[in-house]
């Protein structure tokens, strides 16, 4: 061990057995007779603060971290005396450095445990602060939560409540596309005719329901692909369809027991893309199951569900950070391509028609590159 260690060594000892004078003396030495790594700022610092030298703690400290800025001891060590010193804010930037820092480790030093419990419980205590204090004063100011959804979503996002939530389709991504779970209603104009037929689908619905075999389950393995999906819906019934357009082709046999529905899909901007698009189905979620959070093949269309049997307390579609309860006969029109999810928690199944269409922000000459777009994906894709 050379000399240098070896006085560490010591100074280190005289800092554990209390001598902060002692060790800040040794260590002070060290720092003059030429560069010393990162730790050795970090035991000045210690014995800096034990000697109440504050000001001359937090220099040593940025020492430390000026040779290693991700230095989780260091961290700790300037937001804890950061705190101490009623400078909170501040401390929680640091704070949060230990945790992010934390983060990428597969497991946190034992002896910084404690300390990262105490970083977390910080940044939450100042988050819950910075939350009251944003809205107390919104509030004092006439703001209604209620009256504007997406600037009360821009707070959540703020305050770090909700997360940022932005359109990720698995297959395709087309620019430039507003960012919105849910469309209005009353943003199309033939949806109050289709809507208008809500029991007369039913009925076909209902009577289809009465053969066994006509539904399946909607999310099916395929032996060509790897097995990834680790949903509790895969292969299982409790999530099921029933076609009567699948990927762009019409199931007839399907299709001529619904006319009515049929009819009333007519008027309706269906994404009609030979061998791809639409899929139009009876959407069945069995009591007590939950769709886990997923995002769609592309961000080109919009789902549509128009609810046809919603028991009561059912439950809800999550798209994006919002929520909406299926109510019979009113159409959802949401944007899949957003995390969603949705559940039944009620005892009795939930059926929609699901449909979808073309998004109304592309120009028909887009619309028909999109379409040619996805048959050249196909065709490559076909053996």
């Amino acid at each position: 061990m050379s000399s240098r260690e070896e006085r560490m060594q010591k100074a280190l000892a005289s800092l554990r057995g209390g001598n902060a004078e002692a060790a800040a003396s040794m260590l002070e030495q060290l720092a003059a007779e030429g560069p010393v790594p990162a730790a050795t700022w970090l035991a000045l610092a210690f014995a800096r603060v034990n000697l109440e030298q504050s000001d001359a703690a937090l220099a040593a400290v940025d020492q430390a971290l000026a040779l290693e800025p991700r230095n989780i001891r260091a961290l700790l060590f300037k937001a804890d005396h950061l705190d101490r010193l009623g400078r909170t804010r501040t401390a929680v930037s640091f704070y949060q450095g230990a945790l992010q820092v934390a983060s990428a480790m597969p497991q946190a030093p034992q002896d910084v445990m404690q300390g990262l419990r105490r970083a977390q419980d910080v940044c939450d205590r100042q988050a819950a602060h910075y939350e009251n204090y944003l809205l107390e004063t919104l509030e004092a100011d006439g703001f209604n939560r209620r009256a504007l959804p997406r600037f009360s979503e821009s707070l959540d996002i703020a305050c770090g409540k909700r997360p940022v939530q932005l359109q990720q389709p698995t297959r395709f991504y087309f620019p430039g596309l507003p960012q919105r779970a849910f469309y209005e209603r009353d943003e199309f104009a033939w949806v109050e005719a289709l809507e208008a037929q809500t029991d007369a689908i039913r009925e076909e619905l209902l009577a289809i329901e009465q053969d066994a075999g006509q539904f399946e389950p909607y999310l099916q393995s395929n032996p060509d692909l790897p097995k990834f999906n680790a949903s509790g819906t895969l292969d299982s019934m409790d999530w099921s369809a029933c076609y009567l357009w699948r990927e762009g082709v019409r199931v007839d046999a399907v299709t001529d027991r619904c006319p009515r529905t049929m009819a009333a899909l007519e008027h309706v901007p269906l994404c009609l893309i030979p061998g791809q698009m639409p899929s139009v189905l009876f959407s069945r979620l069995a009591p007590g199951t939950r769709i886990e959070p997923h995002h769609g093949a592309v961000n080109s269309r919009l789902i549509c569900h128009l609810p046809l049997v919603v028991p009561p307390n059912c439950g809800e579609l999550r798209v994006g950070n919002y929520n909406r309860a299926w109510r019979e006969g009113e159409l959802l029109v949401f944007d899949d391509s957003m995390e969603h999810e949705a559940w039944n928690h009620s005892r009795e199944r939930r059926v929609v028609l699901l449909f979808d269409i073309w998004r109304p922000e592309l120009e028909p000459e887009e619309r028909h590159w999109v379409a040619k777009m996805l048959q050249a994906v196909k065709a490559y894709g076909e053996p």
